[in-house]
């Protein structure tokens, strides 16, 4: 059985890790405030970033869809990992050795951290193998290509032998089991034993984000061989191809910065495109380019505002000009309205792929088939319109008819008027029948949606219709940063909670233990005040965070997180500290001000010569918080 990791080991992983540089992995994450990051969430979809990351505290927030944790939940939920996984994951990036409890192991049968290191394994393997006397026939492929050695080692490249367990034998040298090396995908099951996946193939390594080998392609190679052209890795624990996209860990950077992003089709065009200068293609592995796709590219394209700006980015398509490429084109445009970035399909003349022409014409042909890229749009528009004879009436009365639904699915109105005005001119009819055509698809698609969502359930136990039952009441929500008064009173403890939250250094015990006791106006402000209160014990250890988190109230547990992760309101370039003792400081002089105030009047209604001792202590009360606040206001 695996052992638990001890506690000190995760507290040092978490302590450590800079969050945003593991959130950067999945999100482009630009400066929002002092201390805190933003970007698009990775949870949702959005158009306006409102995912927080603050690297002090070590916490996210996304304060559209509500998801929140720490560095190892962010690793959970986007590898879909263990904790314990994803503790082992963070402590391999680090180099730090982990201990575990009672002597036990790392959870090594199947774990993320073991398939990883196999594959890793399986990669060097077949990137040695690619210099061997077998392995000819895949350098000669990659020559024919324009691809010399150089470029090989560039992309991870390699051979796998034509042998039943070359790859199997090697790797179980290396102390991985047959069960972990079926469950990763490198091996196969057999009548009496496992063997090799991959034999007599050219292989390209497929790796995650950050760079960990995940899967591999192979291409076939040899006349004896009955598979597949392209075989691929299978669905693993680890590997989903839906969720892939080669050479992403390449080009990541370079689409993060340059806000686009390539789409290719296979492996030797990614190869030809980051070769020739266009370092943000990746491509597809053995599957159609889809939602998950989307979900990854969408936050490194950076943030967004509106739809289809400028600063949403650009997604380019390439598609060969066969039946295939067509399909694949009509997928993605299927998929365009989940973009907010510009979408494009880039088309090489005489239908050569991205590799081919660079092959024949050169590395500036590349460039210049992404420079003369086209909109999508305009693309399906030409593409439905060609089926007909503009010749005849009816050629055009079809062509309208069948141009009309592509317009009708674009968002701008903007859009739509202009592309309006190019199908009449392409067609040879008046702007406004065309109009008129997409105006009416528009009117009968809503009109379906409509109808279809004011039908029955029609679900029924043969007595009452569910339908027909009283709708179940939402929970109530509790309070958020949004539903705070945003009165001066409220603004200023929000404000403080916030620095008490995410600077506690900064603000210092004395001056936290004090604030912990002062009286707040908001009464949800008050609930996460007294979870501080009782937590300042952990003030100083790696989980104090996460100690307030657990002693709020559940109903209070969003707002909490939410004061963890929010913006703090301070000027660029003052010094933090500077900011956050003073409004913590601002806080307790309030509450001091109130306390004298209830004391001058317990003063006035207390007679010194029938009560002289308690006049006389209701004074020394007054005197001592004076101090009080003229200390407060010199630290």
């Amino acid at each position: 059985m695996p052992g638990l990791i001890r506690r000190d080991d995760i507290d040092e992983v978490r302590s450590r890790t800079n969050i945003a540089d593991v959130v950067s992995d999945h999100v482009t994450l630009k400066g929002a405030g002092v201390g805190s990051m933003k970007g698009l969430c990775p949870f949702h979809d959005e158009r306006s970033p409102s995912f927080h990351v603050r690297p002090q505290v070590g916490r996210y927030h996304c304060f559209g869809c509500g998801e929140d944790g720490d560095v190892f939940s962010f690793v959970q939920k986007m590898d879909h990992t263990t904790f314990q996984e994803a503790v082992e994951r963070l402590a391999a990036r680090l180099g730090f050795e982990l201990h575990y409890e009672d002597g036990g192991q790392a959870s090594d049968h199947g774990n993320r951290a073991r398939l990883i290191a196999a594959h890793e394994s399986a990669r060097e393997f077949f990137v040695e193998h690619l210099t061997g006397a077998d392995a000819d026939p895949a350098r000669r492929f990659l020559g024919e290509r324009g691809f010399d050695p150089a470029a090989a080692e560039r992309f991870g490249v390699g051979f796998a032998p034509k042998s039943f367990d070359a790859l199997r034998s090697h790797l179980k040298g290396r102390g991985f089991t047959d069960d972990e090396l079926v469950t990763a995908g490198l091996l196969s099951h057999g009548d009496r034993s496992p063997y090799d996946r991959f034999r007599g193939r050219l292989l390209w390594p497929i790796r995650d984000v950050t760079g960990s080998t995940i899967g591999f392609g192979a291409r076939r190679l040899l006349d004896d061989d009955k598979g597949p052209k392209y075989l691929n890795t299978p669905e693993t624990p680890i590997y989903h191809k839906s969720q892939v996209l080669y050479g992403l860990d390449l080009a990541r950077r370079d689409i993060s910065k340059g806000k686009q992003v390539v789409i290719v089709e296979g492996y030797t065009d990614v190869m030809a495109c980051h070769l020739a200068g266009v370092t943000t293609a990746v491509a597809t592995c053995g599957t159609s380019f889809g939602v998950d796709h989307i979900k990854l590219l969408r936050p490194m394209l950076g943030d967004v505002a509106g739809a289809h700006t400028s600063a949403g980015g650009e997604v380019v398509f390439t598609f060969d000009p066969d039946e295939a490429g067509q399909r694949a084109a009509s997928r993605a445009f299927a998929e365009e309205q989940r973009f907010t970035a510009q979408t494009f399909v880039a088309v090489a003349p005489d239908g050569l792929d991205p590799c081919d022409l660079r092959l024949n014409r050169g590395d500036d042909a590349v460039r210049r088939l992404i420079q003369t890229k086209r909109p999508l749009f305009e693309f399906m528009i030409r593409r439905v319109i060609d089926d007909f004879d503009l010749e005849t009436v009816e050629g055009r009365a079809g062509a309208v008819r069948a141009g009309a639904p592509v317009l009708a699915t674009m968002r701008e109105q903007s859009l739509q008027r202009g592309y309006a005005r190019m199908l009449a001119k392409w067609v040879g009819v008046d702007t406004e029948e065309v109009v008129a055509a997409y105006q009416e698809v528009a009117r009968t698609t809503a009109s379906q949606a409509s109808i279809e969502r004011a039908k029955p359930a029609n679900v029924s136990d043969g007595r009452q219709s569910i339908t027909s039952l009283p709708p179940v009441p939402d929970e109530p929500e509790g309070p958020s940063l949004l539903t705070l008064p945003s009165d001066l009173t409220t603004r200023t403890e929000r404000d403080a909670l916030m620095a008490m939250l995410q600077q506690p250094a900064a603000v210092g015990l004395p001056l936290m233990q004090r604030a912990a006791r002062a009286r707040l106006e908001n009464s949800a402000l008050s609930v996460v005040r007294d979870a501080i209160g009782v937590s300042l014990e952990r003030l100083e250890a790696s989980d104090w965070l996460d100690t307030v988190l657990d002693q709020t109230p559940a109903p209070f547990d969003a707002l909490a997180k939410e004061l963890a992760v929010a913006p703090i309101l301070e000027r660029p370039g003052r010094e933090i500290t500077t900011y956050c003792r003073g409004i913590v400081s601002s806080l307790v002089e309030r509450d001091i001000l109130r306390e004298r105030a209830e004391l001058m009047g317990q003063l006035r209604r207390t007679d010194a010569k029938t009560e002289p001792e308690r006049h006389r202590e209701v004074q020394q009360q007054i005197v001592a918080l004076e101090a009080e606040r003229r200390a407060v206001r010199q630290e």
